[in-house]
């Protein structure tokens, strides 16, 4: 098994990480930073699109952060559900997060965390703000009675949608307290917390 991550852990890299910590994977990460990896020829050669994470797994080589980790899950064993219905959730959460949560998040997360202040807009904040509050109700109502998406055990599932929102934990979540504890349940993980320490 020879692993190779392409991408810093200042961007949606920080999922594929996460996901190699859990696992207690070896690999080798190059922390290529979003900034350079479109004009990096030698990073164009294995992945043409210019964008990061890139997974080489063997010789395979795969883009887009959850997609690498529904692979990961799944060829490794781990975070993988045995059942085929809660394998099938799993590629349900993950991509309703990206269909649902994060470009609103990206909008509120840039106009009040990662933009400078004279930069950011109240405006778009708001609307962000207001755009998130459907897919929280959402997590909210799945999260009644149990602890992750999918029941009792922690899966690819949680990890993904968890990785596309984390910096909801500076979000007024008063209003979703279920969906709060299982964001800081996620968060508090030790493998999440050694991803965000790499560079």
């Amino acid at each position: 098994m020879a692993l190779t991550l392409y991408g810093s852990s200042y961007s949606r890299s920080l999922r594929v990480l996460w996901m190699l910590k859990e696992l207690d994977l070896p690999f080798e990460h190059i922390p290529l930073q979003w900034q350079e990896c479109g004009q990096n020829a030698d990073y164009l050669a294995i992945n043409p699109t210019g964008t990061i994470p890139t997974l080489v797994d063997d010789g395979f080589v795969l883009a887009e952060s959850l997609a690498i980790n529904l692979h990961l899950a799944r060829r490794y064993g781990r975070l993988w559900p045995a059942a085929e219905q809660d394998q099938a959730l799993c590629w349900q959460w993950s991509l309703w997060a990206v269909a649902s949560m994060e470009t609103s998040y990206i909008q509120w997360a840039a106009h009040t965390l990662w933009l400078a202040p004279e930069a950011r807009d109240p405006a778009k904040a708001a609307a962000a703000t207001e755009a998130l509050q459907r897919p929280l109700a959402r997590l909210e109502q799945a999260l009644q009675g149990q602890p992750w998406l999918l029941g009792h055990d922690f899966s690819v599932a949680d990890l993904n949608v968890a990785g596309c929102i984390n910096g909801l934990r500076r979000f007024d979540l008063t209003a979703y307290p279920t969906m709060a504890a299982w964001l800081n349940r996620c968060l508090d993980r030790p493998a999440y917390r050694a991803a965000t320490q790499l560079p």
